[in-house]
């Protein structure tokens, strides 16, 4: 059965089942559909899909170990997380990064803290209050 969502946004990657498993783990989305050249996230109101970079652009991709942040960009995510601490610690177990505690900051009564995925994308997670 195929679900709509109001809100979403695509991300283009050159391992999509290394950044599916970033956002699934760190973010809290669900994997809800997977083939071979995309991966579909979801919560109750977002869609996150995960495209794969086609081949002939991504041989041209250099990608460093640790991901060097690719703050070039124009938009950048927005994603809730039940935890900062626990968001934190996944991203670093699966190759992304949030910045440390002391880089947060309180936006509209929510803590925030940027961060990227294992390919550089820079995303920002918000917690809200207990």
């Amino acid at each position: 059965m195929t679900r709509s969502h109001d809100a979403g946004a695509v991300i283009y990657a050159s391992d999509i089942r290394r950044i599916g498993a970033f956002y699934e783990q760190v973010a809290g989305l669900r994997i809800t559909h997977a083939e071979g050249d995309h991966i579909v996230l979801e919560s109750g109101a977002f869609q996150l899909v995960v495209v794969a970079v086609p081949a002939r652009i991504a041989a041209s991709i250099r990608l460093t170990d640790p991901p060097r942040p690719r703050e070039d960009t124009a938009i950048k995510l927005v994603l809730a997380v039940a935890d900062m601490a626990s968001a934190r610690e996944a991203a670093r177990s699966l190759g992304g990064q949030l910045l440390p505690p002391q880089r947060e900051w309180q936006f509209q009564g929510m803590r925030v803290c940027d961060g990227y995925d294992p390919e550089g994308n820079v995303v920002q997670f918000r917690q809200r209050p207990a």
